[in-house]
């Protein structure tokens, strides 16, 4: 089926408002280096396979530790000498770019060379079917640093930083317990799919990679504005300042990759299984289950399926893919039963399943030049209340707590970070009541409080209770709020034949506590 134009531009240009993959913003600061490649960095530091490597792996990982420079004239040979149909030019910008990777983040570059081995053949194959160039790997490691469970300040997630809105759009599931934006195949089809559909649009591949980044609509002004000029270098101060520092992110990575060695980088030796395969599974399976009765690491498994948020494979609702080593994939077929009956009542309880481990295993670290504060989260509180008291942005202090959404809960503890000039005033938020602190920003106390955490009267019709759907519910959480109750018994009772199509302010019934 052939798109036209108009047809594309119109569907793309309706992500900008809800910001496209990759989306993020980058702060190039004054040395050159990037916020945000840092933070992609720290975060791939501590995954599965990398901590274990690191661990196991010498002192000294970087091979020669001598650091090399060399003249623009050597840089730029180089670059011309890659095999690319995507322009690789190459300016001052670039280079502070290149020493990013080669100099200042050196020993965590070589995590993402360790990588390449088990994510760049599945992009390959996957951009090829789609008539793609392979060169676009590299722009996940602008993306996401080869982390599939990468979260960026906004929300953006998984090896392509698909948004929510935009992974829909583009066929991924995404609910409370499965997240197909973490999973490298699908997102990786997901991802090509909508490059496709800018290249339709752009007929250039640097716009293609720029608009990836800050969505075709930014793309489209910074063109209008600049007189209808298509040329990248051209259009570049009419572009959000983090697309500005993309593509030079991605030559710098392009190069980093191909000329690794002539920087004295080794890459970091992973143990990750290079034959796997998937199996389709038609019934529940928890991957604790998996790993006790076969003996295979937690880490391994959820590392291979990161897409299992909880670590729950809900086969039961539609056959889903597991990714397992090859060499235990005859020894889960034999024992299907036997895992799938270990402890089923722990781990096949979905109103008691644990949280998204990638919630807590990974926080980042304390940004240099402030202030570290803890808030206990009080009745009435939410995210906006929270940031306008502290001065900070919702993004900043969700990315802080890695927080899904807007979802805070009551006595939660959530770390700001302030100047440190003004630490001892802040620092006085925690104790005041709710009326000081909307006080101190110059707000009254509002007479409806739509509160994440507030408390809602309960309502009742004879035999049920009436829960009203608030932001940030799913069924899973509705249940665990009442005793003896299920996910399957408020679906049933409520004629519900999707648990991701509730809507804020709906009605549930739920049945009394007999």
């Amino acid at each position: 089926m052939r798109y036209s134009v108009f047809l594309i531009t119109f569907l793309l240009a309706a992500l900008t408002s809800n910001a496209s993959p990759g989306s993020d913003t980058i702060i190039i600061n004054s040395d050159g280096s990037s916020e945000r490649i840092s933070r992609d960095l720290d975060s791939l530091i501590n995954t599965w396979y990398v901590k274990l490597a690191v661990k196991s792996a010498p002192v000294e990982f970087t091979g020669d530790t001598a650091v090399l420079q060399y003249p623009d004239s050597v840089y730029i040979n180089r670059l011309n000498k890659i095999n690319s149909i995507i322009k690789l030019p190459y300016n001052n910008i670039i280079r502070n770019h290149i020493h990013v990777y080669t100099i200042r983040q050196r020993d965590k570059f070589c995590a993402v060379l360790g990588m390449m081995d088990y994510y760049f053949p599945m992009f390959e194959d996957v951009f090829d079917s789609y008539g793609l160039p392979a060169e676009l790997k590299y722009m996940a490691i602008i993306e996401s640093a080869l982390n599939p469970n990468a979260v960026s300040r906004v929300g953006a997630t998984g090896l392509w930083q698909f948004m929510y809105s935009t992974g829909r759009m583009y066929g991924l599931t995404i609910n409370s317990v499965v997240d197909e934006r973490r999973d490298p195949l699908k997102s990786t089809h997901a991802a090509a799919r909508y490059i496709r559909d800018l290249y339709a649009i752009y007929n250039d591949w640097i716009l293609v990679i720029a608009a990836y980044n800050c969505g075709p609509g930014n793309v489209n002004k910074a063109i209008r504005r600049s007189g209808n000029k298509k040329d990248y270098w051209e259009i570049f101060y009419r572009l959000p300042r983090e697309t500005r520092g993309y593509i030079p992110q991605y030559i710098a990575a392009v190069y980093g990759v191909n000329y690794y060695k002539e920087h004295n980088l080794i890459p970091l030796p992973l143990n990750i299984p290079v034959a796997i395969d998937t199996i389709m599974v038609n019934k529940d399976f928890h991957l604790t289950q998996i790993s006790e009765v076969m003996g295979i690491p937690l880490g391994e498994l959820r590392a291979l399926n990161p897409q299992y948020r909880t670590g729950l494979v809900p086969g039961s609702s539609k056959p889903l893919a597991l990714t397992l080593p090859m060499t235990h994939l005859g020894d889960f077929i034999d024992l299907n039963d036997t895992i799938r009956h270990y402890k089923p009542d722990v781990y096949l309880n979905r109103t008691t399943q644990i949280a998204d481990p990638t919630r807590s295993s990974y926080l980042p670290a304390d940004p240099k030049g402030k202030a570290k504060l803890i808030y206990t989260v009080q009745e009435g509180d939410n995210l906006g209340y929270i940031s306008g008291w502290y001065r900070v942005s919702i993004s900043d202090l969700r990315y802080w707590n890695n927080i899904y959404r807007n979802t805070i809960r009551l006595g939660q503890k959530l770390v700001v970070y302030v100047d440190p000039a003004k630490s001892e005033y802040f620092s006085m938020i925690s104790s005041m009541t709710f009326a000081e602190k909307h006080k101190l920003v110059g707000k009254t106390v509002p007479v409806n409080t739509n509160s994440i955490v507030a408390y809602y009267p309960v309502e009742t019709d004879g035999e049920y209770v009436i829960h009203t759907v608030r932001n940030g519910d799913t069924i899973w959480d509705i249940v665990k709020m009442y005793d003896d109750v299920t996910s399957t018994q408020i679906l049933s009772l409520n004629n519900i034949s999707d648990p991701g199509k509730i809507h804020v302010g709906q009605k549930l019934k739920i049945k009394k506590k007999s």
